[in-house]
């Protein structure tokens, strides 16, 4: 990398804050820490950051989720990653519903934690920075149009405000037009994250399917254009 990652990182142990900075420090990045969640906001105010490694469980008022909430509001464009001793499914699920990059469990080696590191920066560099391609940049279906180069969504020639990962979502149904998608595929379409079990998949993917229809559906309650196809998963229909 060119620029050096700007990288914040929050953890209650003070063991972990120092195995985090050092490892990070070694391949370039600038580190700065927060012991607890009210910490990490001040810096967050402060400081400007690519990259946040935290926590779940901080002691203090203010949890890991609360963090990401705040990065999410302050700096959008900023990767995060999870790490924590408590693999939970719901704690995976609130995390990765804030729009958490990785997802990981402790202890972690050194090696394993730059590789993610890599891999969750160039993904976020790919997505800012999408190269021009012979392939089609616009997608269409319904009412719907999907100019992916720009990140736009409109519906009847009117914008939609959508997040990222709702624009991926129905992005990818829509390029799957009246194909039954999965919960397990879209889990990793939406979040690039690969789930456990069926179940898993299907308790994250529903809340970004209930979401999406709320803002594309004229009657969320009954779905026009992205079906439940019971046992299999989410369809759309043009």
């Amino acid at each position: 990398m060119t620029e050096q990652v700007r990288t914040l990182v929050v953890d209650d142990e003070q063991g972990v804050r120092f195995f985090l900075e050092q490892t990070l420090r070694r391949v370039g990045h600038v580190v700065v820490t927060a012991s607890n969640g009210e910490e990490a906001l001040d810096r967050l105010r402060e400081t400007q950051v690519d990259l946040v490694i935290l926590d779940l469980n901080l002691g203090g008022r203010i949890d890991g989720l609360r963090v990401l909430e705040a990065v999410r509001w302050r700096w959008p464009g900023a990767a995060a990653i999870v790490l924590t001793g408590q693999g939970s499914l719901e704690s995976a699920m609130d995390a990765i519903r804030e729009g958490v990059d990785r997802y990981l469990l402790k202890p972690i080696e050194a090696a394993e934690l730059r590789q993610v590191v890599q891999e969750v920066l160039e993904r976020r560099s790919d997505q800012t920075c999408a190269p021009e391609t012979g392939e089609e940049r616009v997608v269409q279906g319904g009412p719907f149009s999907l100019d992916l180069a720009r990140h736009m969504a409109t519906a009847d020639g009117q914008p939609i405000d959508l997040t990222t990962r709702e624009f991926s979502l129905l992005a990818h149904l829509m390029q799957n037009v009246n194909r039954a998608v999965s919960p397990m595929e879209l889990v990793r379409v939406v979040g690039d994250y690969e789930a456990e079990d069926l179940y898993e998949a299907r308790q994250i993917i529903k809340w970004y399917i209930h979401r999406l229809r709320q803002k594309i559906e004229p009657e969320p309650s009954k779905p026009r254009y992205i079906l439940t196809v019971r046992g299999v998963g989410y369809r759309f229909v043009g």
